[in-house]
């Protein structure tokens, strides 16, 4: 099953989310609607807050930046190939390295794009969907995409790092989304 993706400005998208239980109902099958719905709306990334859930699970899938780099591309990242990994009651232990800019977008807040900084690795602890527990440290592009959809388990967006004056001019844009005066070919839900 696809989920519809909430938009910005719905409540769920700034709330810290809940750790679950190996128990929680429909786990996997969630789990799986969450591929579905991250793959349908062309996401190299997915937080259960996106779908209204306000639980501590994200999945991300970094191979799919990696087959679509061009050839020149190809090494510059030292994450390559990328993982496909579910993320359970994830917390970060610590972010090092230089930080450095990307062009980030989210799913929530489609039409924007933004450079935004972020340091080069993450270490984080976190169960995988068979609840055995894991402390990985990952590089370049993985830990990009962790870092921002750990954020949305936090309740933060990657707007949030921009200067406020950029902000500022990207506030009509972001009332517009949130009234769903936004076209995208995936499902949405919208918060007015």
């Amino acid at each position: 099953m696809t989920y519809p993706v909430v938009a910005y400005g719905a409540p769920v998208l700034r709330k810290i989310s809940q750790d679950i239980t190996p128990d929680y109902p429909g786990l996997k099958t969630l789990i799986d609607d969450m591929w579905e719905t991250m793959y349908a709306s062309y996401g190299v990334g997915l937080a259960a807050p996106q779908i209204n859930k306000d639980i501590r699970l994200f999945v991300i899938d970094s191979q799919q930046v990696f087959e679509n780099l061009e050839e020149g591309e190809k090494g510059i990242y030292p994450d390559a190939p990328g993982v496909k990994k579910v993320f359970i009651n994830a917390y970060i232990e610590s972010l090092e390295g230089e930080e450095w800019a990307y062009n980030e977008g989210c799913l929530s807040i489609p039409k924007i794009r933004e450079d935004v900084y972020r340091p080069a690795s993450a270490t984080i602890s976190y169960v995988d969907e068979h609840f055995q527990p894991h402390t990985d440290t990952f590089t370049g592009i993985t830990a990009r995409i962790i870092q921002h959809e750990y954020d949305h388990i936090e309740g933060k967006l990657f707007i949030d790092y921009l200067k406020p004056l950029r902000r500022k001019m990207l506030q009509g844009k972001l009332n517009d989304i949130s009234k769903g005066k936004v076209k995208v070919d995936y499902k949405m839900v919208f918060p007015r």
